[in-house]
């Protein structure tokens, strides 16, 4: 009998939709427990709003079951996965910015350890004192507002790339452009999330000694 996701010889997601492509139900079950949470995220922190992440990735994942038949398998899941979902968070930025509303702020829904890039790493795992506890909590809140401003090619390139861990052959799929621009892409959105997070320091420091 196969493993199933979980042990310690997991099946792989091309081999799982195969199978339900033969009939087995429980096989897209898998998929999807495997990537939702994944995905909500990557969807998430790219929107920049929790709610429209949940729409999009049940959205994604109707599509994946209605187009798995034109899978090609000799491509990997994953990256299929993900380009699926972001096509449709493109759609939804580009219809919100047809109605001149702008997502400004994360609604919920990612807790607080989840927000760091491992790249930017500013804040500790542990800390010994709840004054650096808190601050541990306002350099992620930093973190958060730095990335929901960045320019949604910008985001979606660091998101890919610190948060999903996706090299870069597999975001040049992702996002439909050339291998050199996901790497200068790339360079650009690290540069100006540091610059950024730079001044908001800088000011927050300012306003610290004039307290």
């Amino acid at each position: 009998m196969e493993k199933r996701p979980g042990s310690e010889e997991e099946v792989s997601d091309e081999r799982l939709l195969a199978e339900f492509l033969s009939g087995g139900a429980s096989a897209f079950s898998f998929l999807v427990a495997r990537h939702a949470n994944d995905l909500h995220q990557f969807v998430g922190r790219f929107l920049q709003n929790s709610a429209a992440a949940e729409d999009i990735v049940q959205e994604t994942f109707i599509q994946v079951h209605q187009s798995a038949a034109g899978f090609d398998p000799g491509r990997r899941f994953r990256p299929w996965l993900f380009t699926i979902a972001a096509n449709k968070a493109r759609d939804y930025l580009r219809s919100r910015m047809r109605k001149r509303e702008v997502p400004l702020a994360m609604n919920g829904g990612l807790s607080g350890s989840d927000e760091t890039i491992s790249y930017l790493d500013f804040t500790a795992d542990e800390v010994d004192s709840p004054a650096e506890i808190i601050e541990a909590q306002e350099e992620r809140a930093i973190v958060r507002e730095v990335v929901s401003r960045m320019p949604s090619h910008l985001r979606e390139v660091l998101v890919l790339g610190y948060y999903q861990r996706f090299p870069y052959r597999e975001i040049a799929e992702i996002i439909g452009i050339p291998l050199g621009t996901v790497k200068s892409r790339l360079h650009a959105a690290v540069s100006h999330f540091a610059a950024a997070y730079r001044r908001e320091t800088e000011v927050d420091e300012a306003d610290d000694r004039m307290k």
